[in-house]
């Protein structure tokens, strides 16, 4: 079969959704090498990253043809193209599909990663909130088939968009595949000097913002032990400068160091140098950087509240997103106790297997041909 997918993050976006696109789609070309995929994307940014993507030769990077407004085209006029190309299904992979296919023979999938800016609107702009839900209520009306990454997110359309459940299939996200090895000690040593890294240190990824709830970790470092400082990984947003205000108020400047434009190969190393890794967010689609921890072998500790328990598993250990205490106690366990850590090093890695690349990609085929069975 000839599959079209919307191409936009994945040969744009370095991060985040361009991660999950590229991945996606890797992971069918790699496992179902037998079909043809398109990527569909009205430009590409030029990046050692997405050229590697795009080198596959059965992957098809597809730019708009006469198109003489192509920020329009992924989204009105790019019918007539899917139809050239012969796509039998066209997956938009972020809360979005193209305007008409319904009326075609192309069958429709979309991923819905999440519908946050119900759960929390005052994070959004306005207008962004308006065109968030515009996109994602049409594609859940029109698409054929609605992939929900979480039970959490599955629970979330059918909530507010009051969509049938067996439209929908949860299916999985995994990580890049850097993070599912241990990284050779020489190396990890190396990136320890190269970021000037403590021997022990609490991690935290992701981007500095209100619902990340990076504030939490920061109160709950006084409570552990001196020992130990928090790495912070990710893109300092406003809610930064209160992080940062309160961590000159705890008198903690010298055990919080933040790290930014790290490149992704260095990425797995500073994860796995982690005594323990924490992820206080108030609320998540799915929550990879969990995923990418367990692979490596660290310790998580996560919140309730959302999903992070069908990242985490059992055998992590989950507090409330408001209780600081809480969460230093959590990690205080971990760190006075090794064979606490080490039997939710072992869990975590058994539990993971089931984002193995392999399976997800099985998973999202087979949702393929059951659609494409289907009349239309």
């Amino acid at each position: 079969m000839n599959f079209g997918f919307d191409g936009k993050r994945a040969a744009n976006n370095q991060t985040g959704l361009g991660n999950y696109s590229r991945a996606l789609i890797l992971q069918l070309s790699a496992f179902f090498h037998q079909n043809q995929y398109f990527v569909y994307t009205p430009k590409v940014k030029q990046s050692r990253q997405i050229s590697a993507f795009l080198e596959d030769p059965i992957i098809q990077l597809k730019l708009p043809e006469n198109s003489l407004l192509p920020f329009l085209w992924r989204s009105f006029t790019i019918k007539k193209q899917l139809l050239k190309d012969q796509i039998s299904i066209y997956h938009g992979l972020s809360n979005e599909i193209p305007f008409g296919l319904r009326s075609s023979k192309i069958k429709t999938v979309v991923t819905i990663h999440d519908l946050i800016f119900f759960r929390f609107p005052s994070n959004y702009k306005f207008i962004d909130r308006l065109i968030y839900n515009f996109k994602s209520k049409y594609a859940c009306k029109n698409a054929d088939l609605i992939i929900a990454i979480s039970e959490r997110t599955k629970q979330d359309i059918i909530e507010f968009y009051h969509t049938n459940p067996e439209k929908i299939k949860v299916v999985y996200q995994t990580c890049d595949d850097s993070f599912k090895q241990i990284v050779p000690q020489e190396y990890k040593e190396n990136v320890r000097l190269k970021y000037e890294l403590p021997e022990k240190y609490i991690l935290n990824v992701g981007t500095i913002e209100p619902r990340k709830n990076l504030l939490l970790l920061v109160k709950a470092l006084p409570e552990i032990s001196a020992d130990f400082k928090l790495v912070v990984v990710g893109k300092k947003k406003a809610y930064a400068k209160e992080v940062m205000a309160e961590i000159e108020n705890l008198g903690l400047t010298e055990r919080v160091i933040f790290l930014k434009d790290i490149p992704f190969s260095d990425l797995p190393s500073i994860y796995q140098l982690a005594t323990v890794f924490s992820y206080p967010s108030f609320y998540e689609g799915f929550g990879i950087p969990i995923i990418e921890a367990l692979y490596g072998g660290i310790p998580v500790v996560a919140t309730t509240g959302s999903c992070l328990e069908e990242a985490g598993g059992p055998d992590s250990i989950y507090v409330d997103p408001n209780d600081a205490e809480a969460l230093a106690n959590a990690i205080n366990r971990i760190i006075a106790d090794p064979s606490l850590a080490y039997h939710m090093k072992e869990k975590g890695q058994a539990y993971v297997r089931q984002f193995n690349t392999d399976r997800v990609a099985a998973q999202l085929m087979d949702a393929y041909i059951n659609l494409n069975s289907t009349r239309k």
